[in-house]
């Protein structure tokens, strides 16, 4: 190999290098967009058997039939968004209540009750359980911020709602546009396999996405049952914002548990008997756990196993994986991507045999 080749695969392999990472950077820089587009094509999905519905059954026009599934889940959403309103009223109403001196009149009595318990069962944990302490070192100069990152939070997730609507009007308005247009710019000695891909894709995101609407809806009867048992407050609200961050794989439910507890904990403020509400929220939470070690070994395994035909520990080492590389979002489309990663490798890759083990099933 001469210099002058040598110097040319370096440039070549340089410049290689400088175009992936541009790519990159165009990506992380679009990054909002790819997701509005991804959720777009999401809600395409689940929204395209209402269009055809409205359209053969109804005989809507196409565009009549695409406004008014859009109408349908707008007034959904705004619908679940009103239901916490009253929520949030109640916690700012607690939080306007919070009186630092009798919650530590109010820990101290607990502490005492429980540092009783424990003695009389031979424990004595009372250099443990001193709060001589705790709430002198307490700043409550956090709960403004926290409502200032709410608003912030509502204002970014309109934007987003707004966004993702209007791309998904045109998507599903002009589906066989896009089909036909996508169709004609395939390699004619690929086209068949990629629209088989697609196909089955489609067909396989569709039961997906059905499994995931019945596993929350499971856990939010689970979690409403639990509540009620208890006497939460709100108790109806609190199950459905938990079952919607069950969303999120194994940090949902976490979240779930704390937000749940942190409620409970709130309605308590004010009360004479708060060290009442302790003992509540330790079951709440113990209820909790039971509630997601029968979701995650029943019904999360069989509901997403036959909907994605892939094992639960595929599943779970995807959804880890996909965490660690990007995170809450990537955990969320970690089982979508991969399903279609999976339809497109036996398409595209029949003969490989590490293709054939994980796709045996498809």
């Amino acid at each position: 190999m001469t210099s002058k080749e040598l110097s040319n695969g370096i440039l070549r392999t340089l410049a290689i290098l400088a175009g992936i990472a541009l790519i990159l950077l165009l990506f992380y820089k679009l990054s909002a967009i790819i997701i509005y587009l991804i959720i777009s094509i999401l809600f395409t999905l689940l929204g395209n058997p209402i269009v055809s519905f409205l359209q053969s059954k109804l005989k809507f026009k196409r565009t009549t039939a695409v406004i008014t599934t859009l109408l349908v889940a707008i007034l959904l959403i705004a619908g679940i968004i009103m239901l916490f309103v009253p929520l949030i009223l109640s916690q700012g109403e607690n939080l306007s209540l919070l009186d630092v001196d009798k919650m530590e009149e109010n820990y101290q009595e607990l502490v005492v009750s429980i540092n009783s318990f424990l003695q009389e069962h031979g424990y004595d944990l009372s250099h443990i359980l001193d709060s001589s302490n705790f709430f002198s070192n307490i700043n409550l100069n956090f709960i403004p911020n926290i409502f200032s990152s709410i608003v912030n939070v509502i204002g970014n997730f309109g934007m987003g709602l707004a966004s993702v609507l209007f791309i998904s009007f045109f998507f599903l308005k002009d589906k066989e546009s896009f089909y036909t247009n996508f169709e004609r710019v395939l390699p004619k000695n690929q086209k068949e396999r990629v629209l088989v891909s697609l196909s089955k894709i489609s067909n396989l995101l569709s039961r997906y996405f059905g499994a995931l609407v019945l596993q929350l809806t499971i856990i939010m009867i689970l979690y409403l049952i639990l509540f009620l048992i208890f006497g939460v407050e709100n108790a109806f609200i609190i199950a459905l914002l938990c079952a919607i961050l069950n969303v999120i794989p194994y940090l949902g439910p976490l979240l779930g548990m704390i937000v749940a507890i942190v409620l409970i904990l709130l309605s308590g403020i004010g009360l004479e008997n708060f060290a009442d509400i302790v003992p509540k929220a330790i079951y709440v939470t113990i209820g909790m756990g039971v509630v997601q070690l029968i979701d995650n070994n029943l019904t999360q395994p069989y509901l997403f196993s036959r909907s994605t035909k892939s094992t639960p520990l595929e599943i779970f080492l995807v959804i880890l994986a996909s965490g660690t590389l990007f995170g809450i979002v990537g955990m969320i489309v970690a089982v979508p991507a991969y399903t279609s990663i999976k339809v497109m490798a036996k398409e595209f890759l029949p003969n490989n045999r590490i293709v054939q083990i994980l796709t045996k099933e498809l």
